[in-house]
């Protein structure tokens, strides 16, 4: 690397010193950026219906208030009592596995999400879904 500074940048620099003018601070655009707000959801104990009603209801509500991203936290199913019906299965959770198709079927809710996806272990695994939702467009 060179020693030498070039004239043309030593005037660059008076004149900046001699203006007082700021840099602008891009740590505060890049917070601004990242401002992503998450929401967290317990749906154990709800019953099938009780839950969907809850998860539309969080999604609209969520959608207003500009929240990027929903954990649904529904749980594996391995402690509901799906033992006691023979019609249910045994390896499958109820919400696990309805709270997602339930969501899929309603063309309403769809149009404010972007993804749904299983969560990292952090927030709960296969028992946990992230719903990614648009950006408000209303608002």
């Amino acid at each position: 690397m060179s020693s030498k500074i070039s004239n043309k940048d030593k005037k660059d620099w008076e004149s900046f010193l001699s203006k007082n003018e700021s840099l602008p601070n891009k740590d505060l655009k890049l917070s601004a950026k990242n401002n992503k707000q998450v929401r967290t959801y317990d749906l154990h104990g709800y019953s099938l219906d009780s839950a969907n009603k809850k998860v539309r209801k969080l999604i609209f509500e969520s959608y207003e208030k500009e929240i990027n991203k929903l954990i649904i936290v529904t749980g594996k199913g391995i402690h509901s009592k799906n033992e006691e019906d023979p019609f249910i299965s045994k390896d499958l959770g109820i919400l696990k596995n309805s709270i997602p198709e339930y969501i899929s079927n309603d063309n309403e809710i769809m149009e404010m999400i972007k993804s749904i996806e299983e969560a990292k272990i952090e927030d709960g695994g296969s028992g946990a879904l992230y719903i990614y939702l648009k950006k408000n467009s209303i608002k």
